[in-house]
């Protein structure tokens, strides 16, 4: 991978040859859609509202405006602007807006680290020049509201891709299989009929009278549509080595077909190319004219697809495509459309691609024109695979069962439910519109709103990524928008003729993937807030009837830090769990690639006997998740290689070299996670990192950072700066006995670990159920009781997503209570920080009786789901603290919004909030640690404290 270009293909330079080479592959894969445009253009466009008369204005105006689209939206816009903004070489709606999030902090996303901004995937392709900051990403970063705004964007775009996936794949065959209609005779029909026998089964299920060329060519059209759909799980690189040659065939046929009508009919129809042919056009046919766009537009269906599959490919290669070879032929295909039309005026059929071929090789031409049409549905089908795969990567989408149907060729996945899903949608938009007007009217409404989205992104990556001035931003907005508003107000215009259907998949799709999305965030929160503390994890032990059993545990959860509820629940039900525990974290990271040396984030939770870890395992949105065998034994591999690394780390340096200065206050082993890369740690007795080392081989320390107000974990500390350490071994300055001990201890660890993995691995994920809390508004009621449990319950789990064996998982069943109301939300926050504060503070396992034991367990779960204490619990609770409430509130203290027993923390002053260790400190009336100078300024507590004290 070549990151210093930030493109994915594998050539050490980009030679003529491989350029060559890869515009030559991207005919099959990129351009199979918009090179079949001309078979449904003129068809659609002079399907109602314009007709072609003997002035030949109208059809010279329709080349006008067709030449003049191809020319200024595929050419100039995505060739020479559009393309330039890859994410490290990919394309498409999601790569700029992970490369607007990784510029500014507008990305919904939770459970972000610092850490991930040292990827060398995450790098800004762009810096910008001048440290002066743009106002527009100021209010960008500043409202919350239009971080929202900007991912539903997104989410609209991504809907109309999946749209145009369901609507290019019937309009293209269909349109194919029409010239049917002029290379068959009706009596032709009739005996074809009898050799399919579904045929009369169809007519007779959809008892609808249908014309002897619907006979044919919708049974026809389903019967392809069913083929390619079943022929889906194979996988496209099994039959893309024909895709190509398939492609270049039509569009040299097509170039061909052109010159001959343009030599033989009409040699002066260039002169329409003339932008003035379009203002007579719309002069003419005036309001007609305007809504007859909606079948122009459909002259640059499939331009989004250079973008979209810009990751297979290189800039160039495609740009040289495109300019050299689609872009002439498509020219010359339409010309010579134009020029046989211009000297028939009255042909006996409706004005069609196949009424401009010449009788002796219309069969070969449609024959070819089928072909064509499949590769082109079979670019947009795989385009919607791997679009929803990277909607579900950000949470945005319900979980589906993604099969990678390729060792070698990258991105080629296969989302069964989602392709029986297309397949009956396309059969049944085939037999329900049954003409070419229709589709084109919903394909073209779907195309230009995705051409909007993309022109709406590639403004601001303008502005925030490239750093230029917002008024050069504001003219491409302006000039390529009006542009595409142009097409979509004239597509709007066909709502009750076809274009309903993609707004109303919209719609459906976008409340799918925003209550998907609102819900995953919600229970991310309840996580946040509901996580267990390190202590109460330490603590657990023989002395409460806890044991360690044999094997590995592997924890799955969303945070980046602390104990998930879901895993003291797991001890509650079952007071024994593995010897080597490990908190695993896989997440999503706003980048197309994490390299496989990047991807382990691996740290210590607790002391080293207590064999406890966390792993942070990280994709890109365009990342193959490893099978669970695979992700087992490299997980084994990194925590063998970070066990080594700690242990030289914090036994065996006596040196170390860092190249960055970085604050090291904070050295909880919580806080403290290593990249381990993939080259692994010699057995020798010296331990070194290089400074020099390619990212492979780099351990670096990250702060994980939390923001409990946004339940976000990316805000930066301290200017935290990602460091390279390179650690060596003096042995002359050690004794021997400490390297035999340091020895043997870290090969007790190594053996434990390698005797677990033996012993087997046990997959705990917790099995959540979500509810909305009373008091919250309907529509979030309905969102998440109804919207986000039916669809939880009718996609896959966790544990299919995650490729874990059953033999090997264990659940844990969590009720999440989210969503509170507006007027409620605040004060029991409040309330909520104070309970759940206390009793997670209190060692319960000394109390008076076995009983009070129960209450203040059962008080614990009530604060932790933010619930009421009732009057037994307050007193078992009061029996435990001794005393009354007021001496309880002056030995725990606040800090930072949690109450800990003073003797907990260090002696921190609770008005200024900084060391009193060796200064003048006091005491103040409410037993708190003060500087004197602070003394004054003490303010007489929370609620509470003013309430027992009076």
């Amino acid at each position: 991978m070549d990151l210093s270009h930030g493109k994915c293909w594998n050539t050490p330079k980009e030679s003529w040859k491989n350029i060559l080479l890869l515009a030559y592959q991207s005919l099959g894969v990129v351009y199979g859609d918009l090179s079949i445009s001309p078979l449904y253009v003129y068809k659609s466009t002079f399907a109602e509202d314009i007709t072609h008369s003997e002035t030949n204005e109208e059809i010279y105006g329709v080349l006008s405006f067709v030449f003049w689209t191809l020319t200024l939206v595929p050419l100039f816009k995505y060739v020479f602007v559009v393309l330039r903004a890859d994410d490290n070489g990919e394309g498409g709606t999601f790569a700029l807006y992970s490369l607007i999030c990784r510029h500014a902090k507008v990305s919904l996303l939770p459970n972000r680290q610092v850490a991930d901004e040292s990827l060398s995937t995450y790098k800004l392709e762009h810096p910008p020049e001048k440290k002066i900051t743009s106002k527009v990403k100021l209010i960008l970063e500043k409202y919350k509201a239009l971080h929202t705004a900007l991912l539903v964007l997104v989410l609209l775009g991504t809907c109309m891709v999946i749209g145009d996936g369901l609507l290019t794949p019937a309009i293209s065959v269909f349109s194919a299989v029409s010239g049917l209609e002029l290379s068959m005779s009706k009596e032709h029909h009739q005996c074809k009929l009898l050799s399919f026998c579904s045929v009369s089964y169809l007519n007779l299920l959809l008892s609808v009278k249908l014309n002897p060329v619907d006979n044919a060519v919708i049974p026809i059209t389903c019967f392809i549509l069913v083929c390619l759909f079943a022929l889906q799980h194979y996988g496209t690189h099994r039959v893309g080595f024909f895709f190509a040659p398939i492609v270049l065939t039509w569009l040299l046929c097509n170039s061909a077909l052109g010159l001959y009508n343009i030599i033989h009919w009409n040699p002066h129809v260039y002169q329409a190319l003339s932008p003035y042919y379009m203002f007579k056009f719309l002069k003419k046919t005036r309001i007609s004219g305007w809504m007859s766009l909606g079948g122009i537009l459909l002259c640059i269906t499939g331009s989004e697809a250079m973008f979209a599959d810009l990751g297979h490919f290189s800039y160039t290669a495609i740009q040289i495509a495109f300019t050299f070879l689609v872009y002439p032929a498509l020219i010359l295909a339409y010309m010579g459309q134009a020029a046989y039309l211009s000297h028939h005026h009255h042909s006996s059929h409706h004005i069609s691609f196949y009424i401009s071929v010449p009788e002796c090789v219309r069969w070969p031409v449609l024959v070819i024109a089928i072909l064509a049409s499949v590769v082109g549905s079979q670019a947009i089908i795989s385009g919607t695979f791997s679009i929803i795969n990277q909607s579900q990567s950000l949470g945005c989408f319900p979980r589906v069962k993604v099969v990678h149907t390729s060792d070698k060729i990258h991105g080629q996945i296969y989302i069964p439910e989602i392709n029986w899903i297309l397949m009956i949608l396309c059969i049944a938009v085939t037999i329900g519109f049954r003409d070419t007007k229709h589709m084109g009217n919903a394909s073209g409404l779907a195309v230009m709103t995705v051409m909007l989205v993309t022109t709406c992104l590639t403004s601001l990556v303008i502005i925030i990524c490239w750093n230029k001035p917002p008024i050069i931003a504001l003219l491409f907005l302006l000039f390529f928008g009006s542009i595409e508003l142009l097409y979509f107000s004239a597509s709007l215009t066909k709502f009750t003729e076809g274009a309903w259907l993609p707004i109303l998949l919209a719609l459906i799709l976008m409340t799918i993937m925003f209550v998907w999305h609102y819900a995953t965030i919600k229970k991310y929160e309840y996580d946040l807030h509901n996580k267990v503390s390190l202590e109460w994890l330490l603590a657990l032990g023989p002395s409460l009837g806890i044991a360690r059993v044999p094997g590995i545990g592997l924890v799955f959860t969303d945070l980046t830090s602390g104990i998930p509820a879901n895993f003291s629940r797991f001890v509650t039900n079952l007071p024994a769990f593995h010897r080597i525990l490990v908190f695993v974290c896989v997440k999503s990271v706003p980048v197309p690639f994490v390299p496989p040396a990047e991807r382990y984030l691996v740290g210590r939770v607790g002391p080293e006997a207590h064999r406890s870890y966390r792993c942070i395992v990280r994709y890109g949105y365009r990342d193959v998740h490893q099978d669970v065998d695979s992700f087992e034994s490299e997980l084994v591999d990194r925590l063998v290689d970070f066990i080594r690394y700690d242990w030289c780390r914090a036994h065996g340096a006596n040196s170390y070299i860092e190249d960055d200065h970085v604050p090291r206050s904070n050295e909880s082993s919580e806080c403290r996670l290593a990249v381990i890369g993939t080259v692994a740690f010699s057995g020798a007795p010296a331990y070194e990192i290089e400074e020099s080392v390619q990212p492979e081989s780099v351990s670096v320390d990250f702060p994980t950072v939390e923001s409990v107000t946004d339940f976000i974990e990316m805000e930066p500390v301290g200017g935290a700066i990602g460091k390279r350490v390179r650690f060596a071994i003096d042995e002359e300055s050690e004794t021997d006995n400490s390297r035999v001990e340091m020895q043997m201890q870290l090969q007790e660890e190594l053996e434990e670990l390698y005797q677990a993995q033996q012993a087997g691995t046990a997959f705990i994920l917790g099995h959540s159920h979500v509810q909305a809390k009373q008091g919250s508004s309907v529509f979030k009621r309905l969102a998440i009781n109804f919207g986000y449990n039916f669809l939880r319950r009718n996609c896959r789990g966790p544990d299919v997503a995650l490729k874990v064996p059953p033999v090997s998982l264990l659940e844990v069943g969590m009720v999440y209570v989210v969503v509170l109301a507006k007027k409620e939300e605040e004060s029991q926050k409040k309330k909520q920080s104070l309970f759940s504060s206390v009793t997670e503070a209190l060692d319960f396992s000394q109390v008076r009786s076995a009983e009070d034991a129960e209450l203040l367990e059962e008080a614990r779960q009530a604060t932790r789901s933010g619930e009421k204490m009732t009057r037994q619990q307050y007193g078992a609770l009061r029996r435990k603290i001794g005393g009354t409430y007021q001496d309880f509130f002056k030995s725990y203290v606040d800090v930072e919004g949690q109450y800990v027993e003073e003797g907990w923390v260090d002696k921190t002053c609770k008005v200024c909030k900084k060391d009193t260790r060796g200064e003048a400190r006091q005491v103040d009336k409410f037993g708190r640690y003060v500087h004197v100078a602070c003394l004054e300024k003490s303010k007489s507590g929370n609620f509470f404290t003013r309430l027992f004290s009076n």
